[in-house]
């Protein structure tokens, strides 16, 4: 059998198209800092002929708004109740969700205390992690852990419930027919529902190419849904010259920003009752003052000149209707009309149930383009790494001894090859492909040949074989594959998520399979192992003359790999999908993947990894150091392999933690702008314990009292409190 490292070598040889084995090819690629590196443009957004924002600062007004607002959500839930902290989110009570979205009928297990882990139960450090071996540093092996469990610390949300009507005038909450949740109880009583992925930070995301775990947020901003090109039904109503309305498509790229802001407003888990529209959010909102029950500082870097508080009042001084007036062009708001917009899907009568008009209706396009606008500005780029001198190689100079050193750990361990470039993530696919040329050190190493580009599919080594998978997702072995297939599952209009699915089928001559345009854009020649050579002698893993072979449809300028400039015939690809169990080249290693988040103030925004099983980066260290927890079966063991430096060198881990915390920004800590924030009125679980909840709640005796905490408004200077991390916020 071949060793550890020898496997890895293998693996890394075809993975990265190494044209030569050196001594030094574990060193990986330099990290860059990201300051000055700019954001992903989105054409047409405020520029052009015919800009949808007409005014950027009331669009950054509104969308700051909107983010910390309460009212959002049915039942006093904001988009920042999940994000509060350091972008993500570090409540420790009712934060548990019995199992991985994959399972059909998840039920709560017993925790390491003896007790069934359940609703409104008090996270501690013991708890973690989730998953455990007897032995923390020994390599992988599923007969060796302690404790299985497929557990999830999501983030606690809404009761749900069917949505009856919103109100436009009083009241957080919206009028639902609600009850308690078979999962989500205490002896029958009602507590609210628990999101089952963790919530990753906001910081930062305007750089990756999709958001949201599995990548159901679009590239491409259609309006009105998270489905950018592959929801048909989707559009923005637009007003005509000569006065009439009319339903045209929109599709703004680099803005998935924009669509996960159509998630989580409309998750009866997250914010929403079912059955909610964005529309009725707008009808909701549009009248009210901007964040009327919240206070604002006088000094917030954004909202401050707008504060009510020199009146002595909450929120701002505007309206929301105000607000998308300035912000946006009437062209998508200045209709009187009602009728030709749909009206509410509930059987209310009164004023709440007449059609919408336009700015209703058009809510989804000024709720997500304003977030985006917002979340844009949240950059973080002000780290001791960033700040730090450079040599011509770009190695950092005024680090710490010890961060220094852990640096090149995190080379050696090639921590380096997912969590690469300015961002340290690979989803952050045309900010790194654009940095290339001018920054190639921060893409490559000794030994190795640069393959990052532009294509949004790629080719690694999985378990299974080598085979396609999405740029910036990986399948690391924190779960087992039934517990939440990731990027394997299906968009809510039945459609693969991955690319790298519709990029076969495309290979096989189906071009109606690619519902995401860019999979067009694909080019073999920069794939990271080739599929096709033009040769005669066959190959186990890729095609050749023996099966058929062609150029590849696209230009060969500036290919990575010009010598894989070629794809297999449509029958070729045909009969190895037909395969069946006997297909080597065109397999898929999308099973559990999920999106490589940045590792930037990754001190500050545990709980880890997509389930949120990890309280600590130690934990994560020791995860990564055994080679994951779980052998999937897409598992990409070129980088997901047992570390024998990390698992027997203890200050190699400790020099590489000091790393991490080098990529923290104090103004992230401290809340100083662009990090401050209105006041937030935070559900932290419910009065009682996991054996009892305290009644009635605000809706009625079926339902636990909701405990809250006020987060306070923060100005643009800041706390003098810096923020604790989540094991901080754990007892022992």
């Amino acid at each position: 059998m071949l060793s550890t490292l020898m496997r890895h070598r293998c693996a890394l040889f075809f993975a990265l198209g190494l044209s030569a084995l050196s001594a030094q090819a574990d060193i990986g690629p330099m990290p860059m800092p990201l300051k000055g590196v700019p954001l992903p443009a989105v054409p047409g957004l405020s520029d052009g002929a015919k800009p949808i924002i007409v005014d950027r600062q009331k669009a950054l007004i509104l969308g700051k708004a909107l983010f910390w607002d309460s009212n959002v959500g049915s039942d006093g839930m904001a988009c920042a109740s999940c994000h509060f902290s350091a972008g993500a989110d570090r409540r420790v009570r009712n934060q548990l969700a019995p199992g991985g979205k994959s399972q059909l009928a998840p039920s709560f297990d017993i925790g390491p205390d003896g007790l069934q882990r359940g609703p409104n139960q008090t996270l501690k450090q013991s708890d973690f992690p989730f998953t455990q071996p007897y032995q923390p540093l020994a390599d992988v092996d599923e007969r060796l852990l302690a404790r299985i469990s497929p557990t999830v610390t999501g983030s606690a949300g809404s009761f749900g419930g069917g949505l009856k009507a919103v109100d436009a005038a009083l009241g957080s909450n919206d009028d639902c027919k609600r009850s308690p949740d078979p999962s989500f109880h205490v002896a029958g009583i009602g507590a609210r529902r628990v999101s089952d992925r963790n919530a990753p930070s906001v910081i930062n995301a305007v750089f990756n190419h999709r958001l949201l775990w599995d990548g159901r947020a679009s590239n491409v901003f259609n309006g009105s849904s998270a489905g950018g090109e592959r929801d048909a039904a989707a559009g923005v109503w637009v007003q005509q010259a000569d006065g009439t309305v009319k339903r045209e498509k929109l599709a703004l790229v680099n803005s998935a920003l924009a669509s996960q802001a159509m998630t989580a407003p409309l998750n009866d888990k997250e914010m929403s009752c079912q059955g909610r529209s964005l529309a009725d959010i707008g009808r909701k909102l549009l009248y009210r003052s901007a964040l009327e029950t919240q206070q604002v500082h006088p000094q917030d870097s954004v909202l401050g000149p707008w504060s009510a508080a020199g009146r002595g009042q909450a929120g701002l001084t505007q309206d929301y209707i105000a607000l998308v007036q300035q912000a946006f062009h009437p062209r998508f708001w200045s209709s009187k009309q009602r009728g030709p917009f749909g009206k509410p899907n509930v059987s209310t009568r009164g004023p709440m149930s007449q059609p919408y008009s336009q700015v209703e209706a058009n809510f989804g396009l000024f709720f997500g383009l304003a977030l985006q606008v917002y979340q844009s500005t949240l950059v973080s780029d002000d780290s001791p790494f960033d700040r730090s001198a450079r040599d011509t190689n770009g190695l950092p100079l005024e680090l710490s001894p010890a961060q220094a050193r852990g640096l090149q750990v995190f080379r050696r361990a090639h921590c380096a090859l997912c969590h690469i470039g300015p961002n340290f993530t690979s989803a952050a696919v045309d900010t790194n492909a654009a940095l290339v040329a001018s920054k190639p050190w921060g893409f490559s190493g000794p030994g190795f040949r640069n393959t990052t580009s532009s294509n949004i599919v790629s080719r690694m080594a999985g378990k299974k074989g080598f085979g396609f998978v999405d740029t910036g997702f990986a399948a690391t072995g924190v779960g087992r594959d039934e517990w939440d297939i990731g990027l394997a599952g299906k968009d809510d209009w039945g459609n693969e998520l991955a690319y790298a699915t519709q990029y076969l089928k495309l290979l096989t001559g189906d071009s109606s399979a690619v519902k995401d345009s860019r999979v067009l854009s694909v080019r073999a020649c920069d794939l990271p192992t080739s599929i096709a050579l033009n040769r005669p002698q066959p190959h186990p893993s890729v095609f050749t003359q023996a099966q058929g072979v062609q150029p590849q449809p696209h230009s060969t300028q500036s290919c990575i790999n010009p010598s894989g400039a070629f794809v297999p015939t449509a029958a070729a690809a045909q009969a190895e999908l037909a395969a069946g169990v006997n297909n080597k080249r065109m397999l898929l290693v999308t099973d559990a993947a999920f999106k490589i988040p940045t590792l930037r103030n990754v001190e500050l925004t545990g709980p880890y990894m997509h389930n949120g099983s990890m309280a600590t980066l130690e934990q994560v260290i020791e995860f990564y150091a055994r080679g994951g927890n779980f052998a999937g079966t897409s598992k990409q063991f070129g980088t997901i392999f047992g570390q024998s430096e990390l698992q027997l060198d203890a200050q190699a881990r400790s020099d590489l933690l000091e790393f991490l915390k080098s990529l923290t920004d104090e103004r992230v800590r401290y809340e100083r702008a662009p990090f401050d924030h209105p006041e937030l009125r935070l559900l932290n679980g419910h009065a009682g314990d996991r054996t009892r909840l305290v009644t009635p709640g605000t809706f009625g005796a079926q339902f636990g009292q909701d405990s809250w905490t006020v987060i306070p408004a923060v100005g643009a200077q800041g706390s003098g409190r810096p923020l604790p991390t989540f094991i901080e916020s754990l007892s022992p």
